[in-house]
């Protein structure tokens, strides 16, 4: 398995010959046409994550995975779409993945509901990755570690619309995960983060903090 980071919340996970995205909220230096995506999640309906899912869905042939509410959006602008909401595995060819809670809102492109606000776990070749979409530090963290024992953690750090440095340390430390990648930081101005900080405050509680460059960081 390989993790790359394409920028903001979205994450390409490539497993064999094929590739999944989440929150594809890409810039153009992300040349999403030659890879194998065959699989697309998005964690709530917000623009900057659901981002150019549908327009690579419908290029690729791919299928969105998304909350109900976001699924029916993106059905509507011509994609195929498998809705689903909290709480159960689904399977997939490559893995299987489960969606969980997130402290956020949600709403869509359009200004309609978009259901509720999702973080999400991967299991990839016996890998657990977890991407906690847009957050506020919630005790469902320590849940999350209990029941998944993520190795991974993809953390929000901007603050203002979801987690800070501070809180998104503290999360690491809650969900357990050994490797902790920050995301959703630096994008537009109210979500500037001090990285050197968060990765001092992750390291000091033993875990690894890897901060990766869109496109060409991966893990």
């Amino acid at each position: 398995m390989d993790l790359k980071y394409i920028g903001h919340s979205a994450f390409e996970i490539q497993t064999g010959k094929e590739s999944i995205l989440v929150d594809p909220f890409v810039s153009p230096e992300y040349d999403w046409k030659n890879r194998n995506i065959t699989d697309i999640f998005i964690t709530h309906g917000h623009s900057d994550h659901i981002g150019q899912a549908v327009e690579i869905a419908k290029f690729k042939n791919a299928n969105i995975t998304a909350v109900f509410e976001v699924a029916n959006y993106c059905a509507r602008e011509g994609a195929r779409t498998r809705a689903v909401n909290l709480g159960g595995w689904l399977d997939y060819e490559w893995g299987r993945a489960v969606f969980l809670p997130a402290a956020h809102s949600s709403s869509l492109p359009d200004g309609t509901y978009g259901g509720i606000a999702a973080s999400i776990v991967f299991d990839v070749e016996g890998i657990k990755v977890f991407h906690a979409g847009d957050t506020a530090l919630t005790s469902e963290m320590k849940i999350i570690k209990e029941l998944y024992r993520p190795a991974i953690a993809l953390l929000p750090v901007g603050g203002n619309y979801t987690m800070d440095v501070d809180h998104a340390a503290v999360a690491a430390e809650w969900l357990g995960a050994q490797t902790v990648i920050p995301m959703h930081y630096d994008t537009f101005p109210e979500i500037k983060a001090d990285l050197e900080r968060f990765t001092r405050l992750v390291q000091s509680n033993n875990k690894t903090a890897v901060i990766l460059n869109p496109h060409e960081g991966a893990l």
